[in-house]
């Protein structure tokens, strides 16, 4: 696992093997951010990663000059290896918390330019996480949701979808809130 771009770009991430996370891998990751860049200035955007794991993706959108991310996980371990990486690089716009995501979702009271949702696999909620985000006013008008999630699995219709991308056996759905 490695950090792609930005001024980490290239800085190799070993977190520890008991961390009970499924990490979106580098090439799905380099191939993500590709698509995003026509969507995202990233050194204007505030950020949350929501199921952040071992911070893969928190630590890509910092290197790459987000001006706040939000990374938010239930397990604790996660949560103390992102804040480990954090400080080592003096990443100071990333910030931990420690909480259910379902829950979070329904009591967060700010709002995001760029929301990533990379949930466990098997979780019964998933094909309702886009709506549920949405629905609770986490996006910003013009911004962007991508929601990680298994080919196999279809995520529920919902009028902001943008395009869904499959990379194996993983899959990148993609919303954006117009600016209306």
């Amino acid at each position: 696992m490695r950090i792609i771009s930005g001024t980490l770009g290239g800085i190799r991430l070993n977190p520890p093997t008991n961390l009970p996370v499924r990490p979106t891998t580098d090439i799905a990751k380099e191939a993500l951010f590709n698509i995003l860049q026509q969507y995202v200035e990233w050194d204007t955007v505030e950020c949350l990663d929501l199921f952040c794991g071992t911070g893969n993706i928190s630590f890509e959108l910092a290197s790459r000059g987000a001006l706040g991310v939000q990374s938010v996980d239930i397990h604790n371990k996660c949560l103390l290896y992102v804040q480990e990486i954090a400080k080592k690089h003096d990443l100071k716009m990333i910030r931990t918390r420690k909480a259910d995501v379902f829950k979070f979702i329904q009591s967060c009271k700010d709002s995001f330019d760029f929301i990533f949702a990379d949930p466990p696999y098997d979780i019964g909620q998933l094909p309702q996480l886009p709506e549920l985000i949405l629905s609770n006013s986490l996006l910003k008008p013009g911004g962007v949701l991508v929601v990680e999630h298994p080919s196999m699995r279809k995520l529920a219709d919902h009028p902001l979808h943008v395009e869904t991308r499959k990379y194996g056996n993983s899959s990148f759905s993609f919303y954006k809130k117009s600016y209306s």
